[in-house]
Parts: structure tokens; sequence; C-alpha cells
């Protein structure tokens, strides 16, 4: 057996050779400094185009409020916006902010909107610390369909709780989530654990929004 010398990772014209870029499996590609986020569930989003969403009745967090708080996963209804769970969460307790209204920026909303858009934002924080002590947070909002928002037409803002180890081996080699509770449970614990001085605004939720059967 002949050992490698290390000239195949170099043609000696100062270019890099097939042989360098190619990994055990005879797949070509050069290592650079991104990471890859593969979320093949949102390919129902990308199927359907975005403008499956451009109505109200069509559109998931329009409809959402009309049905039942646990059809719906919602964790909170407030006079102006609500809280409820990502149907594909990237962590246990991966929650959104959703205005009633249908609106696509952040700039559409108004200044009453914006206070409690921002004050669920904050109360969302404190009840996932509350009831699953996560070691931090990833915060924010994807707008316009160039921004990366898989439902572009209506605002939203995902609280994601995030622990040490949460980025291990299967989402990085396997490419799966390991969810460690149901939605249904995940709902429940943080419902249970909203603060109990909010309950008027859930209360006034009703006359805002259409509300199922809760």
């Amino acid at each position: 057996m002949t050992e490698s010398t290390g000239a195949a990772e170099n043609s000696g014209t100062g270019a890099t050779s097939d042989e360098a870029v190619t990994d055990d499996f005879q797949l070509p590609g050069v290592p650079d400094a991104f990471q890859r986020l593969w979320t093949p569930h949102r390919m129902a989003y990308i199927k359907g185009g975005q403008e499956q969403y451009d109505h109200p009745d069509a559109c998931p967090f329009c409809v959402a409020p009309g049905r039942s708080d646990e059809e719906s996963l919602i964790v909170h209804r407030g006079r102006l916006c609500y809280v409820n769970l990502n149907l594909y969460p990237y962590n246990p307790g991966h929650a959104l902010i959703c205005p009633y209204r249908h609106v696509s920026y952040y700039t559409d909303l108004t200044e009453e909107e914006t206070a409690e858009f921002s004050a669920l934002t904050q109360t969302t924080i404190r009840v996932l610390q509350k009831v699953s002590s996560p070691g931090g947070f990833n915060i924010g909002m994807n707008q316009g369909k160039v921004g990366g928002a898989g439902i572009s037409e209506h605002l939203h803002q995902h609280v994601v709780p995030r622990w040490g180890g949460d980025g291990n081996f299967l989402p990085i080699i396997a490419q799966t989530k390991a969810i460690t509770q149901t939605l249904g449970e995940v709902r429940e614990l943080l419902a249970g654990g909203w603060p109990a001085d909010d309950a008027d605004d859930a209360a006034g939720a009703a006359g805002t929004a259409p509300a199922g059967d809760r």
C-alpha cells in the first residue's frame, strides 16, 4: 500500500483537487462557515406559495382564535394579540405571539397592539422561565417573503427557549429534533403557569376576536 503524500490535496497548479473536496460518501463539496438548518416540514408552505395565506379566511393565524384553545394550541388570549404554540417547534415551548388583525409588518401594528405584543412576549418568557427553566431564548420575527417568513402575510414573533446541549448530534447529524413533550402537554403547562392577573385580558378577548368553545 502506498502511503499518502498529501499530493491529492493540491494538483500542483494551486487549485484544490477533486479528492480533497470529496467526502467518504463521494459527495463533492467545500466546507464553509455556514451552519445548515434543515426544515423539510416547511415544504408544505413553499409548495402552496405565500398567496395561499393572502386572505384572512385561509390564514392559520386568523382561523386559530375561532377554535378552542386546545385545538389551536393557544396558551393565552389577550385583548389585541394572543399566544400559541408553533406546530413545528424547534424546542419544547416554542411559542408565537400574534396580533388578531391580519397584518404583515411590525410597523403595521397600532400603538396599543405594539404595547400588548411586547407585553405578551415578556410574559411568555417569564412563564417559560417559571415552568421549564431554560438557559436562554431566541426571539425574533421574519418579515416579508424574502425575509424568510413561513407565513409572511400575518405577523408573528417567535420565542424559542434554549437549553445547554439542545444542539446535540440528533439535529446536527441525524437532522432530527427530539421533542420530549406533546404539544398538548406543553400548552397546558404554559397556560397553567400564566399569571392570574392576566385573566381579565383573556376574558376581554372574546369581544375582540372569535373564540371557540374553551
